[in-house]
């Protein structure tokens, strides 16, 4: 199946999983290999987009601040796939940093003022998205745009929780998806991507 109801059925999940972490937060060990089960493909699928191999070792460090942490964690199922994205991000920068990666230089500076048109590009990226060639492709474009896109589109955040995990506006996080999937289209041999640029002047959300 493709990934273009990835976020869809992330969100599905979100019910059950909050059930899960509540149940988990009171002790019950079971409740939280549900909430593992229900979060990890995501988030490893993100996790190998910003270290490559390393993702399992990565979010095994993740996981262990997650269980660690969880009694802190306030929020509903979408909320802990949020939390649980910006720890396995800030393990992964930490990974990066101990092996002396520099981060890909971004675009977002450029991105921010711009605003995505409406057409189907993106749709059409994410159905191609179904294989792991094509993850591997997420993991060569700009950094913002990779993590934008592996977000909302593996780990099926929404605009403002991808925002809020990486740190940005809403507005940017929304063009740098745009810009990535347009490009992944071109890569992947889509039909009908046009080289139209999104409106400008200023951003919103």
């Amino acid at each position: 199946m493709g990934q273009r109801g990835e976020p869809r059925r992330a969100q599905a999940y979100d019910g059950e999983l909050g059930v899960a972490v509540a149940r988990a937060q009171d002790g019950d060990e079971a409740a939280f290999a549900v909430a593992y089960r229900l979060v990890q493909p995501g988030l490893l699928g993100y996790l190998r987009g910003i270290v490559g191999d390393d993702a399992e070792d990565v979010a095994s460090d993740a996981w262990l601040e997650i269980a660690r942490d969880l009694g802190r964690f306030k929020g509903d199922g979408a909320g802990f796939r949020g939390w649980t994205a910006t720890i396995a991000r800030h393990r992964a920068l930490d990974h990066l940093r101990r092996l002396k990666v520099r981060p890909r230089a971004t675009t977002l500076e450029q991105d921010v003022l711009e605003l995505p048109g409406t057409h189907s590009t993106d749709g059409q990226a994410l159905e191609a998205l179904s294989t792991q060639d094509a993850l591997e492709l997420v993991a060569r474009l700009p950094r913002d745009q990779a993590e934008a896109v592996l977000l909302r589109v593996v780990v099926g955040l929404d605009g403002p929780a991808a925002a809020r995990v990486l740190g940005k506006r809403p507005g940017a996080v929304r063009t740098a998806a745009h810009r990535g999937l347009k490009r992944l289209a071109r890569q992947l041999g889509v039909e009908g991507v046009t080289d139209e640029e999104p409106r400008t002047l200023g951003e919103s959300g």
